[in-house]
């Protein structure tokens, strides 16, 4: 791509210092996300994905603390980029970024709003609060009120009117989802980071919530970061991938190169394990052999070397892989497509 990054994450890196030790969660993550485009982040629960996710927000609570690494977000085509790993969490800059440029869709909207008020007046808040950077006036509660109205209408909620008014335990687990999607959308965000948004609701309103952002990506043109651990919803929704495995990115590449040519051991294992339709009936699902390393107990040189079928004993188990392009857009850390290692 020509264009230049909305989002560039470099070498990010992330630790948690606890009593019975350090836990590196994020252990050098690099990444862009250019303008309109949803990436997706995927691997299994505990590599670091929603990690990631809340250092590019600034929301890592104590002890955990970004330790090194850059996180470059592009305000505007004239201006130079701003560093978000170097902003106060509490500071007024990074208050204006959050929910506003940069707007979250998390696990559990169940969770996420508060139980005391309406749905509609927490929205009705964050319109209110960000209405003259975004929308480039102040805006009034009555002004706020309408355009909330219309984000439900957008989002596919029916009876607007009444629904704004209703609390977050009156509301099913999609209308939830569909509410707190109208709140991220609320003051048009340039980026959307989805943490794993259909994870608490059944299969057919799924689908739905799906199709529904990706029309409401086309529609307003926002960047998505769509945190997972579901390959057949990244499938469907991302154009490019990005995989990870214990604070690691293993391969990242668009998502047609991932499905169809998968590069990395571990790449190879997670799609191997999605059931398809064209398999043989009674047959177990193939199975990444092993379990995820105890985070106070990482393996020397490559993370994955554990578990993978193609380990190389003199080289995996004593160096780390250095991220290395294997082709336009791909990049894959493994020795088996390069000797480069990370500095010792």
């Amino acid at each position: 791509m020509t264009e230049s990054p909305l989002l560039r994450v470099r070498d990010l890196r992330v630790s948690f210092k606890l009593d019975e030790g350090l836990v590196r969660a994020v252990d050098g993550v690099s990444f862009d996300v250019f303008p309109g485009q949803v990436v997706g982040i995927v691997g299994e629960s505990g590599c670091g994905k929603s990690v990631t996710m809340k250092a590019i927000l600034q929301l890592i609570e104590p002890p955990g603390r970004i330790t090194s690494g850059e996180i470059l977000y592009r305000q505007d085509a004239a201006q130079p980029s701003v560093d978000l790993a170097k902003l106060p969490t509490r500071g007024q800059a990074m208050r204006e970024l959050r929910g506003a440029d940069i707007a979250l869709i998390p696990q559990e909207p169940m969770a996420a709003f508060s139980p005391v008020h309406t749905v509609g007046d927490q929205i009705v808040e964050a319109i209110m609060l960000h209405g003259r950077q975004r929308y480039g006036r102040p805006i009034s509660r009555s002004d706020a009120r309408g355009i909330t109205v219309e984000l439900f209408r957008d989002v596919g909620i029916s009876m607007p009117e009444q629904r704004i008014d209703a609390y977050s335990w009156q509301l099913s687990g999609g209308l939830r989802q569909r509410a707190m999607i109208a709140m991220a959308l609320s003051c048009k965000p340039r980026l959307l980071i989805a943490d794993e948004p259909t994870t608490a609701i059944d299969v057919t309103t799924q689908a739905q919530i799906l199709a529904l952002l990706r029309e409401l990506q086309r529609k307003y043109d926002t960047a998505i970061i769509f945190i997972t651990h579901d390959l057949g919803v990244i499938a469907q929704m991302a154009n490019y991938v990005v995989v990870m495995y214990l604070g690691r990115v293993m391969e990242e590449g668009p998502v047609d190169d991932i499905f169809h040519a998968p590069r990395h051991p571990y790449t190879q294992a997670l799609l191997r394990s999605i059931p398809s339709m064209h398999g043989e009936t009674r047959t177990a699902l193939p199975i990444i052999k092993g379990t995820l390393p105890h985070p106070f107990n990482r393996p020397s040189g490559c993370p994955f070397h554990p578990r993978c079928d193609d380990i190389m004993p003199d080289r995996c188990t004593k160096a780390v892989p250095m991220l290395h392009s294997v082709a336009q857009q791909r990049a894959v850390s493994c020795f088996l497509h390069s000797d480069q290692a990370e500095p010792a």
